[in-house]
């Protein structure tokens, strides 16, 4: 009996990372990259019976990362690679349109879905230290809103593909958000009862589509990158990347590594104001997406989920301390989406 619990402490320790998945190895614990890769099978879309047994191992391995790094890589979700490369064709056809007519879409900062719409390269600045971010977006956060969508004559299915993985990532995310309120010993629907008008005038949740522009026609300025280093707004983010690379975390020894796409899986990362909830028990981590080491000529595409509660939502800490001041969802939202469009020329896109 106690060899084998031996057996499976020994077990346990072995950690599959993103490091492993690209050396096809078994990584234990590597300093290197320690983003690990749990197997959310159990949980995926369209199971909705999952053994206790399986979900206690799940929900540990989950919390595990989310207060290390605060990101890890969930596969067997249930969203298939093939839903991911249909919207990044579709979204790579909206890009590659003649600019006067994506200003057609453009975001509004002073409509009431203030995201929505098309962002132009160089407009947003997450890092506010540096130039401009080179890359465009097209932000979908009411899906029954006046959004200005690209002509089905221009985009053929852009609105219907968009829509449908939205709806797909909304389902994803209230899971991974009934998991996390288990990895804290809470009720499963404490975090889905705060997000439940997600794609509705009431909650700021955003799905993006992003395009980072192949840089060898363009001339770069001291110390601009694709992204600009950054921590998400909401409560958790569901990323999704084509192979291109670029993007880097911040690890906990304050070096950045890098987070590679390991297709077929979704990366997840805790935000803002889950850190703010959990009183940093789980923990919000700066990204970054670098300028390409080689092949300049190379566009990067990736989409992220960012999963906000609903606008009313007063967040304070969940374990009744006061860690925390208490903050509106909508209000820290805007508050920080200011920061990032604050010198934006175009008053169309600036607060």
């Amino acid at each position: 009996m106690k060899r084998k619990k031996a057996m499976l402490t020994k077990r346990r320790k072995k950690v599959r990372t993103a490091d492993s998945e690209s050396t096809g190895s078994l990584s234990f614990n590597s300093p290197k990259m320690d983003i690990p890769v749990v197997n959310f099978n159990a949980y995926k879309l369209g199971e909705d019976q999952i053994p206790d047994e399986r979900l206690s191992v799940m929900t540990e391995e989950i919390k595990q990362a989310f207060s290390g790094t605060g990101f890890v890589y969930l596969e067997n979700t249930g969203i298939e690679q093939q839903e991911v490369n249909r919207v990044m064709d579709v979204s790579k056809k909206f890009f590659l349109l003649p600019e006067d007519t994506k200003k057609l879409c453009a975001r509004n900062s002073d409509h009431e879905n203030f995201n929505d719409g098309w962002v132009s390269s160089e407009i947003e600045r997450l890092n506010p230290l540096r130039p401009g971010d080179l890359k465009e977006a097209f932000n979908v956060s009411d899906l029954d809103s006046e959004l200005k969508w690209p002509s089905d004559a221009a985009i053929p299915e852009f609105r219907e593909v968009l829509d449908s993985f939205f709806r797909r990532c909304k389902k994803l995310a209230l899971r991974v958000l009934e998991v996390t309120a288990l990895c804290l010993g809470l009720e499963r629907d404490f975090f889905v009862s705060k997000h439940r008008l997600i794609g509705s005038n009431k909650n700021c949740t955003t799905l993006r589509t992003l395009y980072y522009p192949p840089l060898h026609n363009v001339t770069v300025k001291p110390n601009q990158v694709r992204c600009g280093e950054h921590s998400d707004y909401g409560s958790v983010t569901l990323l999704f990347q084509d192979e291109s690379g670029g993007l880097e975390v911040m690890h906990r020894s304050g070096q950045y590594i890098s987070a590679p796409c390991i297709p077929g899986t979704v990366l997840v990362n805790i935000a803002d104001l889950m850190q703010r909830w959990t009183s940093d028990v789980l923990v919000s981590t700066s990204h970054r997406v670098v300028l390409p080491s080689d092949k300049m000529n190379t566009s990067r595409q990736s989409m992220a989920f960012f999963v906000n509660p609903d606008n009313d939502e007063i967040i304070s800490c969940c374990d009744g301390s006061s860690k925390y001041p208490p903050v509106n969802a909508l209000q820290y939202t805007k508050d920080r989406a200011y920061i990032a469009y604050k010198d934006a020329n175009n008053s169309n896109l600036a607060f």
